[in-house]
Order: C-alpha cells, then sequence, then structure tokens
C-alpha cells in the first residue's frame, strides 16, 4: 500500500507491471484485429473500403489479421499459462473460477438496487461482472483462434475433415467477431469509462494501483484479507457460502 503523493489518497497494488503491460499488448492486438477483420465483413461500405485501399489491399489486410491473430493467441496462451502456473506452484488460488457465492452476489444486488437489500454484496478479488467478462473475451478468443486457423488453411484442414467445416468456421469466426466486439465496446469500455467509481477513466489496469476507498466498496473481502483483517461482518447464510472459496493472494491476478 502506498499514498497517492498529490491526493494524499491510500493506494493498493491489485496488479503487476506485468498484467499492466499484458493488458496493453491486448489491447493493441484486439484493435488491429478489430479494424482489419470489421473491414472485410462490411467491405461493401465507404469507409471500409477505403480503409482497404490505404491498407495496400485486400491480401496486405488478410495478412496483417492473420498475424495480429497469431498475437493475440500468444497473449492468451500466456494469461492461462501463467494463471495455471501460479495456481499449481500455490502462488496464488484460483479466484477467477465462478463459484455459488457469484450467483448469491447478482441476486444480492439485484435486490440492493430495487431496494429490497439493505447493502450490496461483499466482494473478493474479482465479483460476478468481472468473471463474466473475463470467461466471455477468454472462450470466444479460443473459437476466433481455432475458426482462423481453419480459415487459413483450408487445404489442410480439410484432408482431415470435411468440407462443411470450412463455410461453419467462417460463420463462427464473424459471428463470434461482432459478439466480442459488443461486449468490448457495450460492456466493458462503457462500464471502464462511464462507471459513476470510475469516471472519466477507471486508471486500475493501467497504473496497477486501486484506491483503499475504492477496494473497500468494490472488493472489502480482499482488502480485509490484505490488511489482515476479518472482513466485514456478514449474514451466517453467506459466511457459509464463502467457506473454501478459491481466493487471490495480493498483487495475483487470473
Amino acid at each position: 500500500m502506498r499514498r497517492d503523493r498529490d491526493r494524499g489518497d491510500a493506494r493498493i497494488r491489485r496488479f503487476s507491471r506485468l498484467r499492466v503491460a499484458e493488458h496493453w499488448g491486448i489491447i493493441l492486438s484486439t484493435l488491429v484485429l478489430f479494424a482489419t477483420g470489421l473491414c472485410q465483413r462490411f467491405w461493401n461500405l465507404e469507409m471500409s473500403q477505403w480503409f482497404i485501399l490505404n491498407m495496400g489491399g485486400i491480401d496486405n489486410v488478410r495478412l496483417v489479421h492473420r498475424y495480429a491473430g497469431v498475437v493475440f493467441f500468444l497473449q492468451l496462451f500466456s494469461n492461462v499459462a501463467v494463471a495455471a502456473a501460479g495456481v499449481a506452484r500455490g502462488k496464488w488460488e484460483a479466484s477467477m473460477f465462478v463459484t455459488r457465492k457469484d450467483l448469491s452476489d447478482a441476486i444480492q444486488n439485484m435486490k440492493y438496487y430495487f431496494g429490497l437489500h439493505d447493502r450490496p454484496a461483499q466482494c473478493d478479488r474479482y465479483d460476478y461482472m468481472e468473471k463474466f467478462e473475463y470467461w466471455t473475451i477468454l472462450v470466444g478468443g479460443l473459437l476466433m483462434v481455432v475458426t482462423g486457423a481453419i480459415l487459413w488453411f483450408p487445404i489442410l484442414v480439410t484432408r482431415f475433415l470435411p468440407g462443411e467445416v470450412i463455410p461453419t468456421a467462417k460463420a463462427l469466426h464473424s459471428n463470434e467477431a461482432m459478439l466480442i466486439f459488443v461486449i468490448n465496446a457495450l460492456w466493458h469500455i462503457l462500464n471502464a469509462v462511464f462507471s459513476p467509481e470510475g469516471f472519466p477513466l477507471d486508471t486500475c489496469i493501467f497504473t496497477g494501483y486501486l484506491s483503499r476507498e475504492r477496494m473497500a466498496r468494490e472488493h472489502p473481502l480482499e482488502l480485509a484479507r490484505i490488511e489482515g483483517g476479518a472482513g466485514p461482518e456478514q449474514p451466517e447464510e453467506e459466511r457459509k457460502e464463502t467457506v473454501g472459496m478459491p481466493v487471490a493472494k495480493p498483487e495475483s491476478v487470473v
């Protein structure tokens, strides 16, 4: 924990420099994939044709798209491999797995929003919304990688699989790309930029730090563990569901 020199607020490191760099890499590769992929899907638009021409033609666009896909795959693989190694070595626990508590947290928050509960859910390192975003993008990204590889090497693939797999892969690749785009644009980015907690921009993933005040509101269970406390008092039924939950150690991320 340290204090912001400008504001004097206590700040807690949530993400290491490696995780911050990883996030920047995923942002850049995703932007390249969106730009070079969506212009191919909506090739009839004037903007797409302008982009393709300025990239030197459709062949260059496809080449950039494919190699950006390779970079994206390496980033996904690195994320999963580092997480698995950390869990296997006991460095941290699998805090990104969905548990029963996530369902109860979602229900409690809905009750809180409608005035049926006196407080929001007490979340740990990652809340249910963060887990939903992570798994949607991870699973969707792996599907994009597989279908993209099929479209890149159709002749090789059809030596082992029926030809129908090619149009199937094309439909999956294109539609899944739109789903990931919508999730990033309408959920992740808007939530990070326009969320009342982080407006005008949630800088945690860019700096690695989060104020203690926000930690107390958004991740009280993790904060209590970091500071060596017992955590916020919970109703008995919530304490039962929390026992045995996989949690992450400070400065760890899955």
